[in-house]
């Protein structure tokens, strides 16, 4: 085997993201004055939306694993918006649509992101709302060197946004022009609209009374009547090819809080790993373990081809589940403990096999039947679909592990609320996100549209350690992969003896063999991309098994994020050098 030798970061705190550099020195500052991990998490998180608003935004979701120190096991921060209640499969089907858009009015949810971040600020850190918001705001008001991927992704859309959506052309579009990669972009709109909710926060008396005010301020304030106004009359052209109004309104808003949750979590040998509900992708990852520890992976080359074929196989199968079985619980009765349990493992085990399948194949459940057979109807009519259409231009996400000198440990995914999910809100400088296209517009299934429920969405962030004590965030942007490269990623690192950057370096890929959350909801039977590092006598061997090989571009998979802590106190922290920007960084 022959890895990559760049060490990891060590120190006594820091940060691993696969976000902008300014966002990581952020992170960072509040660390060293003092702050706690969560501070910094906050803080971090909404510099994002500035830098990166091609990624992730204020209106968007986010899912969080929180453990503070001394803390047994890691708490969930629900961030995931819910359905409005005129969300119904009646309304949208009476617009005209089959799959609900990836862009547009129809496709968002209650914005999750800034409740989740004041839940976590409120309960959790030291510092004010000022504290935290004050970075985001210099960067909107004094501008931040423009990424020649929001550079990129603002050009592609430049004459939609001036046709269809002239308040995204009145942010994105300055003085009516494409911004350049590198130049100074600012967001003065949204750095008002901070220094609004400021003002109104800290009319407020105390520390946590000021953060409930803001928060008061976004749900029930001037930012929901914004989003209500807007709404009301609004008619705009989203991915599917119309002009559609939304049903999302300010009483849906007001009607919505960020929650805690306990995570799920299986034993892996020595280690423990937690994830969150089945209302994200996360227990995949979980699944996955369980059907691998009767198998001889810890044996295997982690650059081979046998490695490669048994973590896409097991995955496969494991996705198949998702698609079939995982929806809101608080809606809906997911059969988790049966999903989770080792005699479903069993059994999802024996259908591995030497070929690669090219069957959807979903576990059979007692009392769920139906459900798996709708998952396998559904891949088989959309198989090979595609779509055609300016705003038909998937988002990503961003993803950041804090550890402080304390112990305190946070892993957060945020994402959605993209530049390109939604029209601008007059006056706020943000968008809506669009994360209900996760949705079926078909009755009877965990993840049909219905009024209150949580989309089944893609974002995964992971905690792990060895005895049962937490001690390793872990994560990733990457949708439909984001479970995919972390289970490889952790794979190597626990039965290889692999550091955190040795594991992240290695080379990765993924299969497409299942249901995209994502519109328009395509699936590829078979395929499986994958870095050409891996030499193609691996590249060969998959093929004759029966994959659709797709070699990438050299170093092109994969934006993993891990941070360790150690007994001793010691930090460990790496990040991936591919694709876009991600830092680790710790003292």
């Amino acid at each position: 085997m022959s890895f990559t030798t760049r060490p990891e970061i060590q120190g006594s705190f820091g940060v691993a993201t696969s976000t902008h550099w300014i966002a990581t020195a952020v992170g960072m500052g509040i660390l060293e004055r003092g702050g706690n991990a969560f501070d910094a998490a906050v803080a971090m998180g909404f510099t994002l939306h500035i830098v990166e608003p091609h990624l992730n935004g204020p209106m968007g979701d986010m899912p969080a694993l929180i453990c503070p120190a001394g803390a047994e096991a890691p708490t969930v921060i629900c961030g995931q918006g819910v359905t409005p209640a005129g969300a119904t499969i009646e309304r949208y089907r009476d617009a005209g649509l089959d799959l609900i858009p990836g862009s547009g009015l129809l496709a968002t949810v209650v914005p999750g992101a800034f409740g989740a971040w004041m839940l976590m600020l409120r309960d959790h850190g030291t510092m004010t709302i000022r504290d935290v918001l004050e970075p985001a705001i210099y960067y909107a008001e004094h501008g931040h060197p423009m990424l020649p991927r929001v550079a990129a992704t603002i050009a592609d859309l430049a004459e939609f946004f001036r046709t269809e959506w002239p308040t995204s052309a009145e942010i994105w579009l300055p003085g009516g022009q494409v911004p350049e990669a590198g130049a100074l972009f600012c967001n003065p709109v949204l750095a008002k609209t901070w220094r609004r909710l400021l003002d109104e926060a800290e009319s407020a008396k105390g520390r946590t009374a000021q953060i409930d005010a803001a928060r008061d301020a976004f749900y029930k304030g001037f930012i929901a009547e914004a989003v209500d106004t807007y709404l009301k009359d609004a008619c705009v052209m989203d991915a599917a090819g119309e002009r559609r109004k939304g049903v999302l309104t300010g009483d849906d808003m007001a009607n919505w809080k960020s929650s805690y949750e306990t995570p799920l979590s299986v034993d892996y040998g020595d280690w423990t790993v937690w994830k969150c509900g089945a209302w994200t992708q996360g227990p995949t990852l979980l699944q996955s373990l369980r059907i691998l520890e009767g198998t001889d992976i810890g044996e295997l080359d982690p650059t081979g081809a046998e490695f490669v074929h048994l973590v896409t196989e097991t995955m496969k199968l494991s996705l198949a589940d998702r698609e079939a079985y995982y929806g809101d619980p608080s809606h809906t009765e997911i059969p988790v403990e049966q999903l989770l349990s080792r005699e479903h493992a069993s059994q999802r085990r024996a259908r591995l096999g030497p070929d690669a399948s090219v069957a959807h194949r979903p576990g059979r459940i007692a009392g769920f039947e139906d459900w798996a057979d709708a998952a396998i109807s559904r891949a088989q009519g959309l198989s090979g679909y595609i779509a055609d259409h300016p705003t038909e231009k998937k988002g990503d996400t961003v993803h950041l592990d804090v550890i402080d000198r304390w112990g305190n440990m946070v892993s957060a995914t945020p994402s959605g609320g993209w530049l390109q999910s939604s029209p601008v809100i007059p006056g706020l400088g943000m968008s809506l996100n669009s994360r209900a296209q996760m949705f079926w517009l078909t009755e009877g299934l965990p993840t049909s549209l219905a009024p209150g429920r949580r989309p089944r969405t893609t974002l995964s962030p992971s905690m792990a350690g060895l005895g049962g004590i937490p001690n390793m965030p872990f994560g990733t942007p990457g949708g439909d992969q984001q479970d995919q490269w972390q289970l490889i990623f952790f794979l190597r690192h626990v039965h290889y003896g692999l550091n955190l950057q040795q594991a992240i370096d290695a080379p990765l890929f993924h299969t497409g063999h299942f249901q995209s959350s994502f519109y328009p909801r395509e699936v590829n039977e078979g395929y499986l991309m994958i870095e050409p590092s891996f030499g193609t006598e691996v590249l060969e061997t998959l093929r004759k098994k029966g994959h659709v090989v797709d070699p990438s571009e050299p170093w092109a998979i994969g934006r993993l994020t891990a941070a360790r802590r150690e007994p001793s106190g010691l930090l460990r922290a790496a990040a991936t050098p591919r694709l876009m920007q991600a830092y680790a960084a710790g003292r």
